[in-house]
C-alpha cells in the first residue's frame, strides 16, 4: 500500500506536518538525513542556542546583578564543558520528544538522504549506501535551510565557524569577530560576550537587524554597545588571513575607502541562510525554483508538479521555525481536503538577546513605503513598575495602528521576556483587534505586559503612566 504522504525532513515544519496528517487519518512516512529528528532548529540551531543564551545570562547576572539585590555570592566560575553538557542534554530531550511524537502517531520513519525519483516516488539512500523506493500519493518537501557562505572565506568550524561551530567551541575566544548583525550574529555574539569574549560585529548594512523597525534597531544597538559589543556598520569582510596564530580579517567600507585589519581568535560567519535542496532531484522532477533557490509554491503550498508540496525555509518568507510549523499544519489540512491557511501578517519574530526583541506585523518604514496612514503609541519600560523593581528598564513597546480604522498593523517590543509578550500582540492582530481593544483589556499589575496596554493607550495620546 502506498503512503498518503511522505514528508522529507523532520525539522519543525516537517514533523508537525507529519503529525497533523496522521491526526487526519493519513498513512504517513518521514525521511530524515540525520540520525536524530528535529532538523537544524532542535539539533544545531534554536534549541542549543537558547540553552547557551539562558545559561550565559544567568552567569552574567550572578557576576553583576545579584549584589544589587542583596545577594552575596562568590565571583562565578565558568565551567564551559559543563555548560556545553547542559546544552546537549536539552537538545537530547527535545529530539527524543519528536521521536516519541512520530511513534505515538504511527508515522513510519526512514533515515537517509531522500530524492524525488518521480511524482509519487521517493528514493531513500541509507548511510550504508542501500537504496529503496517508497510510493506515495503526496510529497511535502520540508528540508529547511543551510548556512549562507561568504565568498572567499572557508568555514572550518574551528577558527572560522558558522552558527553550528559557534555552539560547540571548547574555550572562550579572547576576541570574536562576528560577520553579520542579524539575529544569529547578535544572539551568539551575546553568548560569548557574556562569557568573556571581546566581540566586534561587522555588518554590510547601515544598521543592526536589517529589515526590522528602524527605531527598534537604533535602540537595540545602543543597548548592545552599552553591554560591550562593538559594531562596524556599512562594512564588509573581504578576506580572512588564517596563516598566523591569530586570524586577521580585512574589513572594508561598503562605499569604498581605506580597509583595516581586525585580529580575532574566532570568526563567526552569520550572514543568513539559504534553502537546502541539494540532491532532492527537483529539477529532474520538474519542480520550479526561483533565482534564490527557493521552491515556488501557490497559496496551497503546491509546487509546479501535482502531488508535490513544499513548506518552511525552502519556500519564500521568513526562515522561522514557527512559520514552518504553521505551514506544515496548513499543508496537511489542504492535502486532506480541508481549508488550511497561514496569516503571514501575524507571524512574530524574536531576537533572544538581552533584552529580547520581538516584532509582529509592519514596521514604520514599511507603512510609510506603502503609503498607509498610521498612528503610533509608544511606552518606555522606565515607566513600568515591575521593570523598575526588577532592574529591567531597557526598552519600550510600540504599537502602530491604522489612522482611519485603528486596526493594529504592527507591534514592536524591546524588553525582558519580549518573546513571550509578543503573543498577546499576535493574537490581537489575528482577530483584527484595534489599539482600543488592547487598551480596554485589563492587564494584571504589576507586570511587564502593562506596558503593552499603555502603548495602546498612547496611540490615542492617553497613556496613564507617562
Amino acid at each position: 500500500m502506498p503512503y498518503d504522504l511522505i514528508v522529507i525532513g523532520t525539522g519543525p515544519g516537517g514533523y508537525v506536518c507529519a503529525v497533523r496528517a496522521a491526526q487526519l487519518g493519513m498513512k504517513v512516512a518521514v525521511v530524515e538525513k540525520r540520525a536524530t529528528h528535529g532538523g537544524t532548529c532542535l539539533n544545531i540551531g534554536c534549541i542549543p542556542s537558547k540553552a547557551l543564551l539562558h545559561a550565559s545570562e544567568l552567569y552574567e547576572e550572578a557576576g553583576h546583578t545579584f549584589a544589587k539585590m542583596g545577594i552575596g555570592v562568590p565571583k562565578p566560575k565558568l565551567d564551559l564543558k559543563a555548560m556545553m553538557a547542559f546544552k546537549d542534554q536539552g537538545v537530547d530531550g527535545n529530539v527524543k520528544g519528536v521521536e516519541f511524537l512520530l511513534k505515538k502517531n504511527k508515522i513510519d520513519t526512514f533515515h537517509g538522504t531522500a530524492r524525488i525519483a518521480a511524482p509519487g516516488k521517493v528514493e531513500v539512500r541509507a548511510e550504508s549506501g542501500k537504496t529503496q523506493i517508497l510510493d506515495t500519493k503526496n510529497i511535502v518537501v520540508a528540508t529547511g535551510s543551510d548556512v549562507a557562505k561568504l565568498k572567499g572565506i572557508e568555514i572550518d568550524e574551528k577558527r572560522i565557524v558558522s552558527s553550528e561551530g559557534a555552539l560547540t567551541l571548547d574555550k572562550v575566544p579572547e576576541r570574536l569577530l562576528v560577520v553579520g548583525a542579524g539575529v544569529i550574529g547578535l544572539e551568539l555574539g551575546s553568548v560569548w560576550r557574556r562569557l568573556g569574549s571581546e566581540v566586534t560585529v561587522v555588518e554590510f548594512f547601515d544598521r543592526v537587524l536589517p529589515g526590522m523597525d528602524g527605531e527598534v534597531c537604533r535602540q537595540a544597538q545602543r543597548i548592545f554597545e552599552k553591554q560591550g559589543i562593538k559594531f562596524k556598520l556599512s562594512s564588509k569582510v573581504a578576506a580572512v588571513d588564517t596563516g598566523g596564530k591569530k586570524l586577521k580579517a580585512n574589513v572594508e567600507p561598503v562605499s569604498g575607502g581605506k580597509a583595516e585589519s581586525i585580529e580575532a581568535d574566532v570568526v563567526l560567519v552569520a550572514i543568513g541562510r539559504v534553502p537546502y535542496t541539494d540532491g532532492l532531484g527537483l529539477k529532474e522532477a520538474g519542480v520550479q525554483t526561483d533565482e534564490r533557490g527557493r521552491i515556488g509554491v501557490n497559496s496551497h503550498f503546491a509546487t509546479s508538479v501535482p502531488g508535490i508540496f513544499a513548506i518552511g525555509d525552502v519556500i519564500a518568507g521568513p526562515m522561522l521555525a514557527h512559520k514552518a510549523e504553521d505551514e506544515g499544519v496548513a499543508a496537511a489540512e489542504i492535502i486532506a481536503g480541508q481549508a488550511g491557511h497561514v496569516n503571514y501578517d501575524a507571524i512574530p519574530n524574536v531576537v533572544y538577546t538581552y533584552p529580547e526583541i520581538a516584532t509582529v506585523g509592519k514596521s514604520e518604514e514599511e507603512l510609510k513605503q506603502a503609503g498607509i496612514a498610521y498612528n503610533a503609541g509608544k511606552f518606555p519600560f522606565t515607566a513600568n513598575g515591575r521593570a523598575k523593581v526588577n532592574l529591567t528598564t531597557d526598552g519600550f513597546v510600540k504599537i502602530l495602528a491604522d489612522a482611519k480604522t485603528d486596526r493594529v498593523l504592527g507591534v514592536h517590543l524591546v524588553c525582558a521576556d519580549a518573546g513571550n509578550m509578543i503573543a498577546e500582540a499576535a493574537i490581537a492582530m489575528e482577530f483584527g483587534a484595534s489599539s482600543e481593544d488592547i487598551a480596554r483589556t485589563c492587564h494584571a499589575h504589576p507586570t511587564l505586559s502593562e506596558a503593552v496596554k499603555e502603548a495602546a493607550l498612547a496611540v490615542d495620546k492617553r497613556a496613564i503612566h507617562m
